[in-house]
């Protein structure tokens, strides 16, 4: 059972490993994958959400906050409410991220404060990207005050990876 990325990698869901893993093929799935199963007013991608959460965390965390959905470049963007109902994959998702962190250095657990900064930015996304009413925002978290303007994916893919080479000096 295997996936073949855009850079020629073959990806093992039952045994994945480090030398799977491709900066840009995290950069090119995650700028063609959609939040919210597709459902908002227009195209936003888990590539832009991710470049925004590394943008609001301490420097020393950016790194983590980027790439902290890095395993739905490999597995998809599953919406919460599904997901929580497929526990086979939230095992796949787990060895996934388990392989990511350690191919870029990132702790096993991810931070308290990268999980703060993806609920900020979920209630900033339903606030400018959902039709109201559709999605309660998370009690008690206040957006951001700037507001979204979604990207095309392929310039959410180039800020993708610039952000990543900015963090990562280029490594």
């Amino acid at each position: 059972m295997r996936l073949t990325t855009w850079t020629g990698k073959r990806i093992d869901y039952n045994a994945p490993s480090p030398d799977q893993i491709d900066i840009k093929d995290i950069a090119i799935a995650l700028s063609r994958e959609c939040r919210y199963a597709g459902h908002v007013r227009e195209f936003y991608s888990v590539a832009q959400h991710s470049a925004l959460c590394s943008a609001i965390v301490d420097d020393e965390l950016a790194l983590e906050a980027l790439l902290h959905d890095a395993s739905e470049a490999y597995l998809k963007d599953i919406p919460s409410p599904l997901k929580a109902l497929l526990p086979d994959y939230k095992a796949i998702e787990a060895r996934f991220d388990k392989v990511i962190r350690r191919y870029f250095g990132l702790p096993e657990l991810g931070s308290e404060q990268v999980k703060a900064a993806d609920i900020v930015v979920l209630a900033t996304e339903i606030r400018d990207l959902i039709e109201p009413g559709m999605i309660r925002p998370p009690f008690g978290v206040e957006p951001l005050k700037l507001r979204i303007v979604p990207e095309h994916p392929e310039n959410a893919r180039d800020a993708f990876l610039r952000r990543f080479n900015y963090l990562t000096k280029g490594r």
